[in-house]
């Protein structure tokens, strides 16, 4: 029996407003798309958060068993400056400021992105997707919303029909908001937008000669618009229904909104279940953002390269901090906070060490299943990580309780106790213990070290068949040798 059968998961659902008990589309499987960077610069802090909230998620999901396709997408293209309808591609934009080619600045930080959520414990999605790897798809569903009337070429360029969509769906019902208060809060078209009307937004944007990212398409070269991106992909490796679309709130109107309008003008239905939005990270009370120079990269937090913090704080600290509050809730960084988590998460794993010494009773005095239960109730309850935490510090007090003599516990309720500490702060809050990682590192580095050696010794007995061997071996495994004058060295990829 997997673990979801006995559990009553409620998730809040952003297009009803309320908490709805889930229960996925197929039996056992769910299907999570979640909007992922647009990369053209360093990932932030305030970024961070809202993907570390999806990851919680996903790795709740597979504790209790399903069978998840976490969908996470890459956009490399078609977002434009201010997400408006003019103005450069952002990429593009970077691309020409730094004299390098569109793909160069999405390499260097796709592998940016990639990097910083590998140190702060990530587990990939199943599927990473590009924009600009379905360009076709893109252009297949804007013909359908053209052939169902609800879009319309001008002048090389395809524009959804917000006000025709409106007269049979309802266009602002994921943000609350209608369209004629939406009509009556906009200005008259300048007579130079190819737009029939100023809520429209694109599908195709014609390129200018000037416009280094363009594709050919049945209306000319030119771009798919941003909004475009996620129905394509979501609805291509999830279906046209799947279970739950998340992004950051500040995604929720236009981007999202529009995702939800063009999915209904192709398929003739909603397209998903549950809509989930992360809440925004601030710092020191004021919105984190990079237009505002606002705003610190995780790498000057681990590094202590910073103004803002006193010190240095590692990746694990960052993680914990940042899952003290709840996923829907504005969460302010500052020194006082995280140096506050520090100690929270030194009390952790200090408890966790001091479990393995316990000495178990005959009998218990304390109900671990009733404290077990208590965790699950708080991931259940729309993915209360701050509820969580506070239930794992119980069961560190009861540890401590146990060690003073002052409570026992049998070995059966130990064990249980071990296990469940272990699934919820490493499997589900994605917490690793810094000086198991140490130990491991200093194992790692003794063993690499004695291949060196063993190489060293191959190469002084002109064995160059074994010296080469040892080194791609180890390269294939990840581990970089580097020969200098000082002697070899090495690096783990």
């Amino acid at each position: 029996m997997k673990l979801y059968e006995n559990q009553t998961l409620k998730i809040y659902n952003s297009l009803s407003g309320e908490k709805e008990i889930f229960s996925p589309i197929h039996d056992g499987n769910v299907g999570m798309y979640v909007c992922g960077p647009t990369v053209y610069s360093n990932v932030h802090l305030g970024n961070v958060r809202t993907f570390m909230s999806f990851d919680v998620i996903f790795r709740y999901f597979l504790h209790l068993g399903y069978k998840v396709r976490y969908v996470r997408n890459i956009t490399d293209a078609g977002h434009l400056e201010n997400d408006a309808e003019v103005g450069e591609d952002r990429i593009a934009k970077k691309a020409r400021l730094e004299q390098l080619e569109p793909m160069e600045i999405v390499q260097r930080y796709t592998v940016d992105f990639h990097t910083i959520l590998h140190k702060l414990n990530f587990l990939p999605p199943s599927i990473e997707p590009t924009a600009t790897g379905h360009i076709i798809e893109q252009q297949e569903i804007i013909q359908k919303i053209i052939d169902n009337g609800f879009a319309y070429e001008s002048n090389g360029s395809v524009y959804f029909d917000v006000v025709k969509f409106n007269e049979t769906n309802h266009y602002g019902k994921l943000s609350g908001r209608n369209i004629e208060d939406m009509i009556a809060n906009t200005r008259d078209l300048d007579g130079v937008s190819d737009k029939k009307n100023p809520q429209d937004f694109a599908l195709w944007k014609k390129a200018e000669p000037q416009h280094i990212m363009r594709w050919p398409s049945p209306w000319g070269v030119g771009f798919p618009g941003w909004h475009l991106e996620c129905t394509a992909m979501s609805t291509k490796y999830l279906g046209e229904t799947f279970d739950i679309h998340g992004g950051g709130m500040d995604l929720k109107f236009p981007h999202h909104e529009c995702e939800i309008a063009q999915n209904e003008a192709c398929t003739g239905h909603s397209p998903v279940k549950f809509w989930m939005h992360a809440n925004m990270l601030i710092l020191n009370g004021k919105k984190m953002a990079k237009s505002t120079g606002n705003y610190i990269l995780p790498n000057e937090i681990f590094t202590g390269e910073n103004t803002i913090l006193s010190k240095a704080f590692s990746p694990n600290v960052t993680r914990f901090f940042m899952l003290q509050a709840h996923y829907r809730s504005v969460l302010d960084f500052s020194n006082d906070a995280i140096l506050a988590s520090e100690k929270g998460f030194n009390r952790l794993m200090e408890g966790m060490e001091l479990l393995d010494k316990l000495i178990p009773s005959s009998v218990s005095t304390l109900s671990i299943a009733e404290w077990k239960k208590s965790c699950y109730e708080a991931m259940n309850d729309d993915f209360n990580t701050p509820i969580l935490i506070a239930q794992l510090f119980e069961g560190i007090r009861y540890i401590n309780l146990v060690n003073d003599g002052k409570e026992t516990l049998t070995a059966n309720d130990l064990s249980e106790l071990k296990t469940s500490l272990k699934n919820f702060i490493h499997d589900v809050l994605g917490i690793s213990n810094e000086q198991e990682e140490s130990q491991h590192a200093d194992k790692l580095e003794g063993v690499v070290n004695l291949m060196i050696q063993m190489r060293n010794e191959a190469r002084a007995n002109k064995n160059f068949a074994l010296s080469d061997q040892i080194r791609d071996q180890l390269l294939a495994l990840g581990i970089q040798l580097k020969d200098g004058k000082e002697g070899t060295t090495f690096s783990v990829n």
